[in-house]
This record gives C-alpha cells, sequence and structure tokens, in this order.
C-alpha cells in the first residue's frame, strides 16, 4: 500500500532575452520554466501581438489544483488515496488561515506529491480532462470565445498558472494554446520528488514568465498585448501589458484595474 509523505502598471525594466522554445512544434520544457504546448507557434513567426491567459477559475470553472489532486488519488489509491488528498487541502487551508502566502501553499501543495510516477501521474491528468470536460460548464464560454478570437486574428496564445502539466497540456491543445507557462514539479528517475524547479508559477512568478516570453517576440509591443485573469494574485501578469481584462467579480483587482474590461461574472467554483 502507498505511504503517503508529506493597479498600477509597473515601469517596465529591461531583461535579458532568454534562448527560447523549440520550434519544430514538439512539446517540452524549454529554457527558465517555459513551456510549449507545440500547437504551432511556429506558424506565427512574426504575430502583432500575444494574449496571456490564467486558467483556474479565468478559462475554466474550477480549481484544478485541488480537483486533481482528489481526483488522482482516489482513483489511483482508493479509500488511503482520498485520505491523503483531504490531508493535504486541509494543511494547505491551515497555512492560509495561519497567513502563509499562496507562493507557500503552492510549494506545500506539490510536496504532497512526492513519490508519485510522472507517466502515471500525466495518463491520469488525460483521464481528469476526458471527465470533467463533459460537464457544459467546464469552460468559462466567455474566456475561451476571446482566445478563440484571439488566434483567429493571428495572436499567440500562452496559458499561464501555478499548475502543472499534467492537468493543463489537455486543455492547452483543447483551446489552441501556443505555450504554457506553469509550475515544474521537479522530478528524479520519473518520480516527482515533491519540489519545484523555477519556483511557483504565482503573483510575480507569473510577471517573470510573461516577461521572458515576451522577450522571445521582440517585435511584438507588449502594449499591443492582451492577458485575462480573475484574482488580483493575477495583477502582476496583468500590468505587463497594455490590455489586461478582468474576468470575474474579483472587487480588489477591479479596484486596481478600474479602466480594464470586464469579462463576465464569477462562476461559483466547480467541485466534482
Amino acid at each position: 500500500m502507498r505511504r503517503f509523505g508529506w493597479g498600477r502598471r509597473r515601469r517596465r525594466t529591461a531583461v535579458r532575452r532568454p534562448r527560447c522554445w523549440r520550434r519544430d512544434g514538439d512539446p517540452g520544457v524549454t529554457a527558465r520554466g517555459l513551456v510549449t504546448a507545440g500547437t504551432g507557434a511556429a506558424g506565427r513567426v512574426h504575430p502583432s501581438l500575444l494574449a496571456f491567459c490564467d486558467v483556474d477559475e479565468t478559462l475554466i470553472g474550477c480549481k484544478s489544483l485541488l480537483d486533481f489532486l482528489r481526483f488522482y488519488f482516489t482513483e489511483r489509491y482508493g479509500v488511503s488515496g482520498a485520505r491523503h488528498s483531504s490531508a493535504v487541502v486541509d494543511a494547505l487551508g491551515a497555512q492560509q488561515a495561519a497567513g502563509a502566502s499562496r507562493e507557500e501553499a503552492n510549494r506545500s501543495f506539490y510536496r504532497g506529491w512526492a513519490g508519485e510516477r510522472v507517466a502515471a501521474v500525466a495518463a491520469s491528468g488525460l483521464r481528469w480532462y476526458a471527465q470533467r470536460s463533459r460537464d457544459p460548464d467546464f469552460f468559462r464560454p466567455d474566456t475561451r470565445a476571446a482566445l478563440r478570437a484571439h488566434r483567429t486574428r493571428g495572436a499567440v496564445i500562452a496559458l499561464v498558472s501555478g499548475s502543472f502539466p499534467a492537468v493543463l497540456a489537455p486543455i492547452a491543445a483543447v483551446v489552441g494554446a501556443d505555450h504554457l507557462l506553469c509550475a515544474r514539479p521537479e522530478a528524479r528517475d520519473g518520480v516527482f520528488t515533491g519540489e519545484l524547479v523555477g519556483g511557483p508559477v504565482i503573483a510575480e512568478g507569473k510577471r517573470r514568465l510573461v516577461r521572458e516570453l515576451l522577450g522571445c517576440y521582440p517585435g511584438v509591443d507588449p502594449e499591443d498585448c492582451f492577458a485575462y485573469g480573475d484574482h488580483v494574485s493575477d495583477l502582476p501578469m496583468l500590468t505587463e501589458v497594455g490590455h489586461p481584462v478582468v474576468v470575474g467579480d474579483d472587487a480588489e483587482l477591479a479596484a486596481w484595474l478600474p479602466r480594464a474590461p470586464r469579462l463576465g461574472h464569477k462562476i461559483p467554483s466547480r467541485r466534482y
């Protein structure tokens, strides 16, 4: 039996352009934490703009990290797995109640995956998506339509999330995302260690990866780009572009971006 272990736009500073992703359409982890979904960026070498989009409760209606945690461990280990996922969720709640940052909570979440095989988690992610996406409310239709419109006009689409590829890759493929900027759980010999490579993709972590990707497109003016987010922690990403869009009804985020367009109202987070 498995034993479980436990606002205001800031002035943009110059950043060194990173070595960019492979342009052969082959998915994989790239320099400095960028992950390309391999869905066709190579066909738009000189796009006019990039559109960045948060995932949980912005593009989809659930918190993918917690939902997949429950799905995977229950599917794989039954009752003991369900207990493990509940223990992780309870620990995260206690951390946040004690004042821990979202970044700290995100690191703690990934420690709950220590010892799991990467291939098994990826396969489970496909099953999770196949099951959850049957729900007509899985995707937020307004956000998905906005991304579809951007893509039709030749924009490069990047999903930006504190979640990880096992969960996000199927979503990226379906919406036609070109890049996946997300957490990178560390693995050794095909097994997750429980640590992250490059840190959480939360708040300033999102800003860092957005800047890195913009640096890979020197012909694109960030002021022409779009970004979509639903929570005040998305603000660092949203303020890196000229067209931030507030999704849902986060009052704090709306107060920081009073002139930003609003997209829809908050859909209650789905728990399956």
